[in-house]
């Protein structure tokens, strides 16, 4: 769905069918200890691009609403594991590097060392 910054993002549900206004963001509704969501976030929000980027089926990325100095600005931090492998992925946009290893062909790629 189309989130309020314009980006295509599976996290972003609205409803708007026969007067209804509902707006959600279910990543970030997955996580008790988040701050409160705003349509505003999805602006400056890095899932978009990450999910761009990143296309692996193993990625399972984690997202919370934290608040900035002095409380004054609120931003979307993202945590990503890989299911496949159950490693921490410090650059989700990237990946885990090891799935990419595990695809078919994936050795005609890589440089003679």
């Amino acid at each position: 769905m189309i989130t309020p910054a314009g980006e295509e993002c599976r996290y972003y549900y609205a409803d708007y069918y026969r007067g209804r206004e509902k707006q959600e963001c279910r990543l970030l509704a997955q996580n008790p200890d988040s701050e409160r969501w705003r349509p505003a976030l999805c602006w400056h929000c890095p899932v978009p691009g990450i999910l761009r980027a990143n296309a692996c089926p193993h990625l399972v990325l984690e997202g919370r609403v934290e608040r900035g100095f002095l409380g004054l600005r609120s931003r979307v931090r993202v945590t990503a594991v890989c299911s496949k492998h159950l490693v921490e992925v410090p650059q989700p946009a990237v990946g885990c590097g090891h799935c990419h290893e595990d695809r078919p062909g994936a050795s005609l790629f890589q440089r003679e060392k």
